[in-house]
């Protein structure tokens, strides 16, 4: 996205002894970049560099991590990759933060069987991502025959595999589908009502741009990673491990078209953020940003 206007080079790490004449550096992660960040500010200032904060940074690291704290300081720009991720920070730090949101490709939505509503959850088997707020809700709608759930992820957390194999022996029309290759997994978010993302911290999630960019709504839980993607004015949220309210919204999604309907609506005007050129244009943005005191310099 930056090599027609920069010279680019992508590296794990960053050294004195490894600079090559750059000029700018984008450092993901404040915490495990942290030495990199600490090394590029002890030669060259804040000039130039910027530093990407992830979920695990916003909503952990920074709270108590030092070498990740110090990394906010000596950034020059900080980029988030959702609307309220700035309100994570320390207020004097804010003015110099941007969002970026990333991007994925839009995909037609597939055919939708319209007999039954199908949920779909994407994520691996672990606290994060809250599955069990997923598997409760398919237990509370275990009589309902025209709700289907299809849970896609590895069982990371041996606990919590053995939770959705429990699941899928309750209701049998939950199905815990495994870790499947991403081709795969975007036709399962293409084919499905509602995309299901319950996570307790969130940086940015791909798969809500995903699912958008697909024409498939979501149902999210209120949390500010989830709320910077889809608007503060959204529709389909729930309370953070409440599957009561999640399996309220199923039941309003099945039973009334036009609440599925504006939810699709809501969901389709975000869509752009998400486009791969307006994640190329806020970085290239950033470059100039990053260089603007820097006339003289060509790699980033």
């Amino acid at each position: 996205m930056l090599r027609t206007k920069a010279n680019v080079r992508i590296s794990k790490d960053w050294t004195e002894a490894e600079d090559a004449g750059d000029t700018a550096m984008i450092a993901l992660h404040a915490r495990r970049s942290a030495p990199s960040i600490a090394a590029w500010h002890a030669q060259r200032g804040s000039k130039g560099l910027a530093v990407v904060l992830t979920g695990t940074d916003l909503y952990r690291d920074i709270q108590t991590d030092k070498a990740a704290q110090q990394s906010l300081e000596h950034a020059q720009k900080l980029i988030v990759l959702q609307e309220l991720g700035a309100t994570a920070l320390p207020a004097h730090l804010r003015h110099k933060t941007s969002v970026i949101f990333q991007s994925t490709s839009s995909r037609k939505p597939l055919p939708k069987a319209t007999s039954r509503l199908r949920a779909l959850m994407v994520g691996h088997l672990r606290d994060e991502k809250s599955p069990s707020t997923f598997f409760a809700t398919a237990v509370m709608l275990q009589s309902r025959r025209d709700i289907y759930f299809d849970h896609i992820g590895d069982g990371l957390d041996p606990l919590l595999a053995d939770a959705a194999r429990n699941t899928q022996a309750q209701n049998p029309h939950y199905r815990w589908l495994g870790g499947m290759p991403h081709t795969q997994t975007r036709a399962h978010i293409q084919r499905a009502h509602v995309l299901v993302h319950a996570s307790a911290m969130e940086g940015g999630a791909h798969v809500i741009m995903e699912a958008v960019c697909s024409g498939t709504p979501v149902l999210a839980s209120r949390i500010a990673g989830n709320v910077g993607m889809l608007g503060e004015d959204y529709d389909g949220y729930f309370e953070f491990n409440q599957p009561q309210q999640l399996a309220a919204l199923l039941l309003r999604c099945r039973e009334a078209p036009l609440f599925l309907a504006h939810l699709t609506a809501q969901c389709a005007r975000r869509a752009p953020l998400f486009h791969p050129q307006t994640e190329q244009e806020s970085l290239q943005d950033l470059m100039v940003q990053l260089l603007e005191l820097k006339h003289e310099a060509t790699q980033l």
